[in-house]
């Protein structure tokens, strides 16, 4: 931001965003499993901290530098609350030291062995740091080798050393002026106008907005937004002079002044300063990609692991020990597997190797991952010359008190909780498949062929049960004593003809979800079993995640059936991890302070 009474251009404030409104959830009644508890409101206002420079703090009088916020425009003496200890540091020199001379004005002379000893007390290294001030540029900008303006940074003093009071950042205060609202980003303030750009989330999508300044030095501030289109993307140009934005009209580069801005809110239709990006390729060498992908990769963790030891790993070892591998990658895949092992030597939670580009086969096309896609039986198979068919050899069982998880069903297609809804009867471990829609599975290599494309679709199997039972079986076998009671063989009638029966195959996600909640249910009853053996009652609880409702439904479910239990089993093992522990924690220890009862119920059973 520029400060009006200067007359060098330079940052003054640091804008931010921040949530600090705290209010009850959604739930409107204290009553229940799930009692309101305080939270942030999710609504953000703007706040600004004042920045003063390092050559600031020495070249004008430190007292007045206390009275006055040191901003723009001045202020109440209460939000500037920087110059406290920086006050009580001044005077103890002026006391104690004859090297600290008169002052004149605004100005406090200082000699360079004081000057030094201030400078030390804002973090700077030495005295060619007070001498280096005169020769830095005093704008934001400075030319590079090549001629390019790129952003300078402004040496800042952040305070004393060791400032546990934290006073360089209570100098913040919240622009009144901008009401709260959905913001998710502000971008910037413009190069020569104290407007800010800010993006804020509607239930249509993200939208700019611009909150415009009045003159100086009113405090007045009127908001306008890019109604009609919903933005893709917004980012800062690298120079920082322009706001490149993208619509679905294209790519939208805009000048960050006052006049460019103007420009920009007032097309209507998006469809001026377009950048021409048609036929825009970039020429990449995989080989140099993958490695400097991985010497970002190996300096994020050095710099923002939460260990600086590092786990007491040499890390810069681990460099040198997987760069290696990374050279012999010749995909993505491969580039991943290196980065999560060279992750993996932390033994950390929360670090993760996902996203990038990847040769996908079906090239996004809906239609070539529709046919690709294959779908599952829910059931394990075995193929078998023998029995001219594919056999049924395990299908996954779940908790049978909660047919439906999350709204979606927990049974296989082929098990009778499935079946029975349609008048059919299900199938057993021992029965045979031996052809979908009207095709033998023999005259495939594998039965995934016939089930492509073809999840949550009516399918018809023939199947011989041989260790199942079915109305048309039992039929069968009526038929087959008639035919004893004649004399004739019934052989044939019961045993040899398939029957035909109708399921809904699952999808890969669907199949996948099926068998870990059969795992989860069959974990569970055998940690019963065992406590039971062992004497005393056991609940037991497992989770997949800590994120959001999801993993509260699954706590729910497992800890309030169980409440009454002598011990509890909290499995979190292969947890993808969230944000719902400290919740969980608080019910976990909570005590029954006061309780109703009624003639009728009691606290023991309800």
């Amino acid at each position: 931001t520029l400060d009006p009474s200067e007359s060098s251009a330079g940052a003054t404030a640091l804008f931010f965003l921040s949530d600090r409104d705290v209010v009850l959830s959604g739930a409107s009644s204290p009553w229940g499993t799930r009692a309101p508890s305080p939270s942030f409101s999710g609504e953000k206002y703007v706040y600004t901290l004042p920045l003063q420079s390092l050559k600031d703090s020495l070249s004008f009088n430190e007292v007045n530098a206390f009275i006055r916020a040191p901003y723009g425009g001045g202020g109440a003496m209460e939000v500037s609350m920087e110059g406290i200890k920086e006050l009580d540091l001044i005077l103890e020199l002026m006391a104690s030291s004859p090297a600290i001379g008169p002052i004149d004005g605004n100005q406090t002379v200082l000699n360079s062995a004081t000057s030094t000893a201030l400078l030390d007390q804002s973090n700077l290294s030495s005295e060619n740091d007070v001498e280096n001030f005169d020769n830095k540029p005093t704008n934001s900008t400075e030319a590079s080798d090549d001629g390019h303006q790129f952003i300078v940074d402004t040496p800042i003093s952040f305070g004393p050393e060791k400032d546990v009071g934290l006073s360089f950042a209570r100098t913040s205060f919240r622009i009144d002026s901008i009401p709260s609202g959905d913001y998710v980003l502000l971008v910037s303030q413009l190069l020569n106008d104290p407007s800010l750009v800010v993006v804020s989330s509607t239930p249509s999508g993200f939208v700019v907005n611009i909150f415009a300044t009045s003159d100086y030095p009113s405090d007045g501030i009127e908001s306008v937004s890019v109604e009609g289109a919903s933005l893709d993307f917004i980012e800062l140009s690298t120079d920082g002079h322009y706001l490149i934005t993208l619509f679905s009209t294209g790519l939208k580069v805009s000048s960050l002044t006052a006049d460019g801005i103007t420009a920009f809110m007032q097309d209507a239709s998006l469809d001026k300063n377009i950048a021409d990006a048609e036929g825009l390729h970039l020429s990449i060498w995989p080989a140099l990609e993958y490695e400097m992908m991985y010497k970002d990769a190996w300096r994020m963790l050095r710099d923002y692991f939460y260990d600086p030891s590092m786990a007491g790993l040499e890390w810069d070892r681990i460099f040198d020990r997987y760069l290696p591998l990374v050279e012999r990658c010749s995909k993505r895949e491969e580039l991943d597997d290196v980065l999560r092992q060279m992750a993996g030597e932390l033994s950390a939670l929360h670090v993760f190797v996902y996203g990038g580009e990847y040769n996908i086969p079906n090239h996004g096309d809906p239609m070539l991952e529709a046919i690709n896609e294959i779908a599952s039986l829910g059931a394990l198979l075995r193929r078998s010359t023998e029995k001219f068919g594919y056999e049924v050899i395990k299908i996954p069982e779940t908790d049978p008190d909660f047919h439906m998880v999350d709204g979606l069903p927990m049974y296989s297609p082929l098990s009778s909780r499935t079946l029975s809804m349609s008048g059919q009867d299900g199938l057993a471990p021992g029965d045979v498949i031996v052809g979908v829609n009207g095709e033998s599975v023999m005259s495939v290599p594998d039965i995934n062929m016939l089930l492509r494309n073809v999840a949550g679709e009516s399918v018809r199997l023939e199947v011989v049960r041989c260790n199942s039972t079915s109305k048309l079986q039992e039929a069968r076998k009526l038929k087959a004593r008639l035919l004893e009671s004649k004399g004739e063989d019934a052989t044939e009638s019961v045993f040899a003809l398939p029957e035909p029966l109708i399921v809904v195959p699952l999808d890969s996600e669907g199949n996948s979800n099926l068998w870990y909640t059969a795992w989860e249910w069959k974990t569970r009853e055998t940690a019963r079993h065992l406590a039971a053996d062992a004497g005393f009652t056991l609940g037991y609880i497992h989770l997949r995640d800590m994120a959001g409702a999801p993993a509260e439904d699954a706590f729910v479910r497992g800890f309030y059936p169980d409440y009454d239990k002598e011990a509890l089993i909290v499995d979190v093992r292969n947890n993808h991890g969230g944000n719902i522990d400290s919740w969980l924690l608080d019910v976990l220890q909570k005590r029954a302070w006061m309780y109703w009862e009624g003639r009728s119920t009691n606290i023991t059973n309800g």
